[in-house]
């Protein structure tokens, strides 16, 4: 375990250089020079030549990437163009609305789709079945932003049960939070569920035709044992994966979501950064989002021992 260990961190600094030179050169990607576009058309020679000296574009390529290395190895991601504030405390600060709703809707995704589809494969060809992938054909298609609007003329507006808009912090309480981030929850959910379905259906339906299955079913085991002891921790490894990617895409992709409910998350600091140009922010971002997503990978490679002993013995 120690080994397999070692080997994906290993195979996690590559993808991290490759990461951190990507993030570095979206300041020299567009045309153009990168200190007036963060200016603005209205700016003076003497703020282009500021902003210039203060993110080091005066200084060649290959010093500006080693100052933008040593700056991240005393955990400096920059300060904003507009703001003055530094990168790593505007992420900071808007880390736990995004992370909630990325923990929740998993949370509610798991505890709906996988007893769903694991259900659907076992009554493959009737009438539950076709629910079941009728709802995800639907969660699929309709847009988020649309169920979103439909949950707050619902709920929020008519009903009247539920905030429409805005987040309440952890500091208020843990019921003023789980009210406000309800509705986004359940529209994030309403996608994230329909994938987890159909991926846990398709690898139920996939082990459920194996020889010992069908070996454990002629010694005349029972329907539920089999599926509740044989076949339900061999689909552990393909849901693993859907979960964590989706939880790492929900972390990096939730922008429509937070703009419709308006959630001051990491999203909306994307957005809004983008927009004034302010590219040490988004330079920020994209790399703590690069690191989550790799960190989240690592996590579910190691939870692959969980469910396979072949792993665990070094074999994989």
């Amino acid at each position: 375990m120690a080994r397999y260990l070692f080997q994906r961190l290993l195979a996690t600094a590559p993808v991290m250089l490759t990461v951190l030179a990507i993030v570095f050169l979206l300041l020299h990607i567009g045309p153009g020079d990168p200190a007036a576009a963060m200016a603005g058309d209205n700016a003076s020679p003497e703020q282009i030549t500021q902003i210039r000296q203060r993110l080091h574009l005066d200084q060649p390529l290959p010093v500006q990437f080693l100052i933008y290395l040593r700056q991240l190895a005393q955990f400096d991601l920059g300060v904003s163009v507009y703001s003055g504030r530094p990168v790593a405390t505007m992420i900071l600060q808007r880390a736990e609305p995004t992370l909630m709703l990325a923990l929740t809707t998993s949370l509610l995704s798991v505890l709906l789709a996988v007893p769903a589809g694991v259900f659907a494969a076992r009554r493959l060809g009737r009438a539950t079945d076709y629910l079941v992938m009728g709802l995800s054909v639907a969660g699929f298609s309709v847009p988020v932003f649309v169920v979103g609007y439909a949950l707050i003329q619902l709920f929020a507006i008519e009903l009247g049960w539920l905030p429409v808009q805005g987040y309440r912090p952890l500091a208020s309480g843990a019921w003023n939070t789980l009210r406000s981030l309800t509705l986004p929850t359940v529209a994030l959910t309403f996608l994230f569920a329909a994938l987890v379905a159909r991926i846990t259906r398709a690898t139920m339906l996939n082990v459920l035709s194996e020889d010992y299955i069908r070996t454990a079913r002629a010694k005349g085991v029972p329907d539920g044992r089999i599926l509740m002891v044989h076949a339900l921790k061999n689909i552990g490894v393909p849901v693993v994966t859907v979960v964590g990617t989706s939880f790492a895409a929900l972390l990096g992709g939730v922008v429509v979501t937070e703009s419709v409910f308006n959630i001051p998350g990491i999203g909306r600091l994307t957005v809004d950064a983008i927009l004034a140009r302010d590219y040490p922010v988004v330079q920020g971002v994209m790399l703590v989002f690069a690191v989550v997503l790799v960190l989240v990978n690592v996590l579910v490679d190691l939870s692959y021992a969980l469910f396979d002993p072949r792993i665990r013995q070094g074999e994989r």
